[in-house]
């Protein structure tokens, strides 16, 4: 009976009472690693994410490069007739991608010239003095100024055009 004793007392012993204890001790260590770690890597991808998108924005914000412009001479035509003799003298401009484009168009400046004056001597007075007859106007030129000047050509890089003078008369 001696030694059902010291069992009893191994049963009391403080070391086996924290064993339970201990594997408590030892899943809340791990569950609170395990949270941390979860906070770290989500805090880590929230910084490279904004690292990135910021390194966008600066791509998105770089500063645009200066428009590139071409001053055509002016043009005088005469219109169809509505109400008898009428005239258009109007001056304009292009805008081009860059430096490469205006000089394209400046070897090539009888071909524009002759393009635009044929389509401005095709209107009529009431089909371009509106805003609206301006704005189409203004798109015919640029898909005429876009056309290539050989076959197979590329096409020019024009954007738009600017009128600087517009006379009916």
């Amino acid at each position: 009976m001696a030694k059902a004793a010291p069992k009893e007392d191994m049963k009391a012993d403080p070391a086996e009472r924290t064993s339970g204890k201990s594997g408590k001790k030892l899943f809340l260590i791990i569950a609170v690693a395990t949270i941390a770690i979860g906070i770290g890597g989500s805090a880590g991808a929230l910084y490279l994410n904004k690292k990135n998108s910021s390194s966008k924005n600066a791509v998105k914000h770089a500063p645009a490069l200066p428009p590139v412009f071409i001053n055509l001479e002016p043009f005088t035509v005469n219109l169809q007739s509505e109400n008898g003799d009428q005239y258009l003298q109007v001056a304009l401009t292009l805008q081009v991608a860059d430096a490469e484009q205006v000089d394209i168009i400046k070897q090539h400046m009888p071909q524009v010239r002759s393009r635009i004056l044929m389509l401005l001597s095709s209107k009529a007075p009431s089909e371009i003095a509106s805003t609206e007859g301006k704005k189409k106007l203004s798109n015919e030129i640029i898909t005429l100024t876009k056309l290539p000047f050989f076959p197979q050509g590329k096409s020019q890089s024009v954007s738009s055009v600017f009128f600087t003078s517009f006379i009916i008369q």
